[in-house]
């Protein structure tokens, strides 16, 4: 008589908490010592002291078994949080983020990330398109993906962005990206969704401002160009960093190839940093970030 093979045990629910707080002892001991007595199993836990700031930064992917869930565990922490006065959340980590993107004319950002999300390569669920044109209709509809036509002058810029904070509210939207999108958001909206807007600009920002910052970089003779990922505040292209990808370059290229890597290089470091986010690996730092890559 053959045995039956045991059947395999149904895996165990996924979990990230991310936390800061005032650096002070008993921290990393508190968390520990909580995930053990709920009988939950680190996978693998990371954490930093910044000694200018006085703050602490951790990082915990843990296990849970059943009937454990994301709301009882919220619960039962609270308590430590409080004590330690600390900023924290836990969310499962199978659950792929809600996302809007938003572009303009430059299409490569966009394209690439919705085919890393298709793919698996990006945890998140693109919710979105909103553009203030309308030449990506057609790519984005390819994905069976909600197109978002806003336009934006001075007189209409008040109304687009309230309707782009109705889809942030309906769809549960936890992270706006802005893959080339051309128009200086609002002071309010950038307090409103603060943590929550990441953009991609070229490194040469602001040596080469205006227009055709390859060409100009070109003229000066650059070595190096790249782009630069980092949060939105209402402070123009000075958010705090997320990732940086610079690329060498040599007295023979043209303009034209400088533009060319320079798309590439900035669809690498835009992806790395909607990736991060949507893993829950950026925790921000007052004007820097602490990135648990």
């Amino acid at each position: 008589m053959n045995e039956q093979p045991a059947p395999a045990a149904a895996p165990a629910d996924q979990y990230v908490l991310t936390l800061s707080c005032p650096d002070k002892q008993g921290i990393v001991h508190a968390v520990s010592s909580y995930l053990f007595m709920t009988g939950c199993n680190i996978e693998d836990s990371q954490q930093f002291g910044d000694h200018d700031t006085g703050l602490f930064f951790m990082r915990v992917h843990f296990t849970a078994d059943a009937p454990l869930t994301v709301e009882k565990l919220r619960a039962s922490f609270a308590a430590i949080g409080d004590s330690f006065h600390m900023d924290w959340q836990i969310n499962r980590a199978d659950a792929k983020m809600p996302i809007v993107l938003m572009v303009s004319k430059f299409g490569h950002c966009l394209n690439d990330l919705l085919f890393r999300a298709r793919i698996g390569a990006l945890p998140v669920d693109i919710v979105g398109v909103v553009s203030n044109h309308t030449d990506f209709e057609e790519l984005v509809g390819s994905y069976n993906i909600p197109f978002h036509h806003l336009p934006v002058t001075k007189e209409t810029k008040a109304e687009a962005e309230g309707k782009l904070l109705e889809i942030v509210r309906e769809q549960g939207v936890e992270l706006v990206v802005l893959a080339r999108y051309m128009q200086v958001l609002s002071d309010d909206l950038c307090k409103q969704l603060s943590g929550r807007i990441i953009n991609i600009h070229h490194s040469f920002l602001p040596s080469f401002k205006g227009a055709k910052p390859y060409h100009q970089a070109h003229a000066r003779g650059v070595k190096l160009i790249g782009a630069t990922a980092h949060y939105v505040t209402a402070d123009l292209d000075e958010g705090p960093i997320i990732e940086q990808e610079v690329e060498r370059v040599g007295h023979d290229v043209t303009p034209d190839q400088l533009v060319a890597i320079g798309r590439d290089v900035e669809c690498q470091a835009l992806a790395r940093a909607v990736k991060w986010h949507a893993e829950r690996r950026i925790l921000l730092n007052g004007r820097r970030t602490v990135v648990f890559a």
